[in-house]
């Protein structure tokens, strides 16, 4: 049980001072939810354990009489200043007299002339209604022989909560408000052009919220409903479902709950209208979250070096430093090759030199005859096949892996040439990233499309659909600029429109490209996609690339947790009182989230931030960024993993998909995605940001910075550094003009930093140039 006073926003007395249901006047909200033939009502739900035994809805009056007493119902409705297309609605419900047995309070919004065609989201839970094929009944299920080497496989998804696919059959959608990134229900309706979003809180002293959809057998009316306790049948696992244990409350005279909740029913030309609607009204209910300021990026980068410096092997089947837990190397996705270039950034000839020996052994033991990577090959030199079928005999390797191996390539390659260690660039290592990028290229002429998984040996694509190809286009668009080909970044940008198309506008989902899920919508892929569409803006300046990277902005904020959730007290993360809004949902398969986009530094949105002046992408990346550093092992104050000193791990679960003992819980291991892009954000994004016209200033880093004087000469701003650890912050300052132009790959490498010790407040100037300089 939560305090009361972490769960009403309005005091209980005032609650009650207000005028019935009856008397209050409804407002818009009828006038409103009429555009999209929708009506509301409250009820009260009554359960035997989870079954569902009655269900009464309180008349006109706000009143509701059972058999074992009456309940009251007082709502109050109030505009939204600013958004005449909402209503925010408190809807109290108070047992006058009399007991009610395990019950939940309810608030349903019910939808006639209802069309399966709308798409219906549940942020980091449901993407276009989950109204896809399933297979498996666990995580991670085999793919059925049909999936194989067919151009024509329906996009496949594990067995998640879902509408259904098949006409005629009545659903029903099952959540907890720990299910979702936001705690909200949307739908866009194609016919009528609108859009629907309602925001709720996490909880009330009664626990979670539930989130219930349901669509009956002839799939013409629909209900979003609110609920105060959840009470599910079973709770969604990671591909599979088990009992929820969920228990109704018992109720006495005078016990009241209340459920705070906002409607929004607004004009929508389409999918990417009713995303980038979200994205502006996520946080509007639960208010701007309080990110924490704990570990500076300087620090962050240190502990994580140290990790990867000690984590170097030579095995039988080369040199690498290690991305997983055991001997054996992964390419790309969860490090591989990854982990290599914050090490690269060093400038450390130590590890310059280690870095060129894992390259080495990438592309002499990886590489197949077409230009495709293998996945990854164990110690002892035996390659590691992926998703294989018993029928089907040439060895497989992820379209991600591949496309991460394309990018990273080059952006070593890069790095290199930035630093000014040229020389170190082997012909051979350019060589092997022409033919991967010239595979690439094949088979988007060839099939129009890259697949989700492929075949090293003959380039052919042995599962297609999905957007596990999300990252090629960025690939494609770096080494096209490297190498003056024009016709790879023509292939980038014609893969780019297909996938935007296909899989955002027409689905409003991205996925399948994770190894361990089938074809579900992942944050992974959204992510991954926005990289490609800031890369083509990078290198052909064309606005079309900008606006569809704000819808895909919009999508990736929907698997970001937008608010700062309560976790249980006693759960390691109640205990250390972590902010945890940013971490990023993992897939509609793997239900949790994460510390941390798999795997980048997520700096594309600190470019579109740049780009557009819009704050919305400059706070999800900082979400992001503190969020991680909540997850990350700093003894003896801060323990998360219970290992390395600076480790990670890939758990902030806010759901009970693992068990209800499981929220708020870390995992006792360590991942190095996790590590590599916490510190890849220590990198790629500046610790403070200054635009020298404007003297507009964001802070990303853990300190706290503000403009206290503009002259002439430049502006003087103030630093100070509320944590425990030294810091060494990077700045970036720059004119509207330069902020107008692409940002360059390896610009963090010039960019100048600011040592602030622990607790210490110093100021610098930072002029017209950039040029920093300490007062």
């Amino acid at each position: 049980m939560m305090p009361l006073r972490k769960i009403f926003a309005i005091p209980t007395c005032l609650l009650w001072s207000m005028v019935s249901m009856a008397q209050q006047p409804q407002g818009e909200l009828p006038k409103i939810l009429a555009n999209i033939n929708g009506s509301l009502n409250y009820s009260v739900k009554q359960f035997n354990g989870t079954d569902l035994v009655s269900r009464q809805i309180f008349n006109k009056g706000g009143v509701l009489k059972t058999n074992t007493g009456t309940w009251a119902l007082h709502v109050k409705n109030t505009a939204v200043s600013g958004h005449p297309e909402a209503v925010d609605i408190i809807a109290s419900f108070r047992v006058e007299n009399g007991t009610a047995s395990s019950s939940a309070v309810d608030v349903s919004f019910n939808f006639g002339k209802w069309s399966r065609d709308n798409y219906v989201l549940v942020p980091a839970s449901i993407y276009n209604g989950n109204r896809y094929r399933s297979i498996g009944d666990g995580y991670s299920p085999a793919y059925p022989k049909d999936m194989y080497y067919n151009p024509a496989v329906p996009l496949t998804i594990s067995n998640n909560p879902r509408l259904a696919i098949e006409r005629g059959k009545a659903s029903v959608i099952q959540l907890q408000t720990g299910n979702a990134a936001t705690p909200a229900m949307c739908f866009f309706s194609e016919k009528k052009k609108k859009g629907f979003i309602v925001l709720t809180g996490q909880l009330t002293k009664l626990g979670n919220n539930g989130l219930t959809i349901s669509e009956n057998e002839a799939q013409d009316n629909c209900s979003f409903s609110i609920s105060a306790p959840a009470v599910r049948k079973l709770a969604p696992g990671f591909g599979d479902f088990h009992p929820s244990g969920d228990l109704a409350p018992d109720w006495k005279a005078g016990n009241e709950i209340s459920l705070h909740f906002r409607v929004y029913v607004f004009n929508a030309q389409n999918i990417p209208e009713l995303l980038t609607r979200f994205m502006q009204i996520r946080k509007e209910l639960s208010g701007p979250n309080q990110p924490r300021n704990i570990l500076p990026m300087s620090k962050a980068f240190e502990v994580v070096s140290t990790i990867t410096r000690n984590r170097f092997v030579t095995v039988p089947a080369g040199s690498y430093y290690l991305p997983e837990n055991n001997d054996d190397f992964q390419l790309g996705w969860v490090s591989g090759m990854m982990n290599t270039y914050p090490m690269l950034a060093l400038n450390d000839e130590k590890e310059r030199n280690r870095v060129g020996a894992e390259l080495d052994f990438i592309v002499d033991k990886l590489q197949g005859k077409s230009g495709y990577f293998y996945g990854g090959i164990t110690a002892k030199g035996e390659l590691r096949p992926e998703k294989m079928n018993p029928d089907f005999k040439p060895l497989q390797a992820m379209v991600r892996k591949n496309a991460d191996a394309l990018l990273w390539m080059m952006k070593h390659m890069m790095l290199l040439k930035a630093q000014g260690n040229e020389r170190s660039i082997k012909k051979e290592w350019e060589e092997s990233a022409r033919k991967l990028a010239a595979a690439f290229v094949r088979t988007w002429k060839a099939h129009g499309e890259f697949g989700q998984y492929i075949a090293p040996e003959t380039g052919e694509i042995a599962v297609y659909n999905s957007t596990a190809g999300a990252i090629a286009p960025a690939g494609l668009a770096l080494a096209s600029n490297y190498f003056h080909n024009p016709a790879w970044m023509k292939v980038a940008g014609d893969a780019a429109k297909f996938y935007y198309h296909r899989d955002v506008e027409m689905q409003g989902l991205t996925g399948g490209d994770c190894g361990d899920i089938s074809q579900d919508a992942n944050s992974e892929s959204a992510f991954g996609f926005l990289e490609s569409l800031m890369a083509l803006y990078h290198y052909t300046g064309e606005k079309q690339w900008l606006k569809m990277a704000e819808v895909q902005a919009a999508l990736c904020s929907s698997w970001t947790i937008s608010y700062d959730p309560v976790f249980p007290q006693n759960s390691d993360i109640g205990k250390l009182g972590s902010h945890m809004a940013g971490a990023v949902w993992a897939s509609i398969q793997n239900k949790h989230s994460a510390p941390g986009i798999c795997t980048a530094s997520g700096d594309y949105l600190f470019k579109l931030f740049r780009a557009t002046g819009n704050l919305q992408y400059a706070d999800l990346i900082r979400d992001i960024q503190h969020a991680q550093a909540e997850a990350v092992n700093m003894p003896p104050n801060h323990i998360t993993t219970n290992n390395l000193v600076g480790s990670s791990m890939e758990r902030i679960q806010p759901s009970d998909a693992e068990g209800k003992g499981s929220i708020g819980n870390f995992i006792n291991t360590r991942n190095s995605w996790t590590e590599t892009n916490g510190i890849l954000m220590a990198m790629e994004l500046p610790g403070i940001y200054l635009n020298t016209d404007s003297k507009k200033i964001y802070v990303f880093d853990h300190v706290e910075a503000k403009t206290i004087a503009n002259t002439s000469s430049g502006t003087t701003i103030q630093i100070a550094n509320p944590t425990s650890y030294d810091a060494n912050v990077s700045v970036l300052g720059e004119t509207a003009k330069q902020a107008a132009g692409p940002l360059s790959y390896t610009a963090f490498v010039n960019w100048p930093k600011v040592k602030v010790k622990a607790g210490e407040t110093l100021k610098v100037r930072v002029d017209h140039a950039g040029v920093v300089t300490l007062l």
